[in-house]
């Protein structure tokens, strides 16, 4: 059944991640009229303690993150509803979404919807990655491996090039191939100069204080950090609903104003095609919700303030 009574508000935003918490707080403090949607599954609720987030010389955890940049929303009278969009369309008049027997009209959309890691099929996968034996960003979290005994799982061509990655901070690395193929000359070449050991194929693991990994040719292996990169899911279908360009990962492909080729829908954060970064995705938030309200009509205290204009 049709939601009688759909909420019409200037901007739409999907997802409370880092990138729509931001986004959030801007459109708040520019006076708009906003409702956010959040399903509860943000990628940064993996993060342990992050140190290379801005502002936080000591380390913050995902959670503790996520916390402040709720209250820093809400503290500008954002309300976030916890919910997922189902379905996108678009007439004439801006946006219609619908979820959970709801529906809102909406000017513009931002979506903040993320991507999902796959991680290695392990037995207490959380309780890993909350130790720090299993790490899912190079870049967020290299220099805290530093000197570790690393290995990365992967396809194996991925697996060396983020392997060459980590030497930056550690003698002792290794590629463990998820598959039986060969790499190609150029990896090859790239982890007989990087000086990175090409193990057999991954056979599974077992974490605790450390991972040991065993692999196809009957041995097992112990490291202190595994980093997994075995690909992840861009929650691009609201995009794709509406005919979004998006990249061959999926992910979603936008202006220097992050709008996507959809006009008035707008994309920001990991969703998005870009280096999958806390502090990008706030820089995208910026971008976003400013040209958003840029866009949008003049609000109600703007015209009082200037009723000659």
């Amino acid at each position: 059944m049709a939601d009688p009574n759909p909420a019409v508000v200037d901007c739409l935003i999907v997802g409370a991640g880092p990138a729509g918490l931001t986004a959030t707080t801007y459109l708040s403090r520019f006076q708009r009229s906003i409702a956010v949607v959040d399903a509860g599954a943000s990628r940064a609720r993996w993060i342990p303690t992050s140190h290379n987030c801005p502002g936080f010389p000591f380390g913050i955890s995902g959670p503790d993150l996520l916390e402040k940049l709720r209250h820093q929303a809400e503290s500008f009278g954002a309300v976030i509803e916890k919910g997922q969009i189902e379905k996108l369309d678009c007439d004439a008049d801006g946006f219609i979404a619908t979820g959970g027997g709801r529906t809102w009209r909406a000017r513009k959309v931002l979506l903040a919807t993320g991507i999902v890691d796959k991680v290695p099929e392990v037995e207490g996968i959380e309780g890993a990655i909350a130790s720090g034996v299993i790490r899912l960003c190079a870049v967020c979290d290299g220099y805290e491996a530093s000197d570790e005994r690393i290995a990365v799982l992967g396809p194996i061509d991925s697996a060396i090039k983020h392997a060459a990655f980590l030497r930056t901070f550690s003698r002792r690395v290794s590629a463990i191939p998820t598959g039986t193929g060969a790499a190609s000359a150029e990896s090859a070449a790239l982890a007989a100069d990087s000086q990175i050991a090409v193990l057999g194929a991954f056979e599974g693991m077992t974490c605790g204080e450390h991972c040991v990994v065993r692999t196809c040719d009957g041995k097992s292996h112990e490291f202190d950090t595994i980093y997994p990169v075995l690909g992840s899911e861009p929650k691009s279908g609201l995009a794709k609903q509406l005919g979004a360009r998006v990249d061959e990962e999926d992910e979603i492909i936008v202006d220097s104003h992050q709008m996507t080729s959809v006009d008035g829908l707008y994309a920001i954060g990991d969703i998005v095609s870009a280096l999958n970064q806390i502090a990008v995705a706030v820089g995208h938030a910026a971008i976003a919700a400013t040209e958003i309200h840029n866009r949008l009509p003049r609000n109600p205290r703007e015209r009082q303030a200037a009723p000659d204009a």
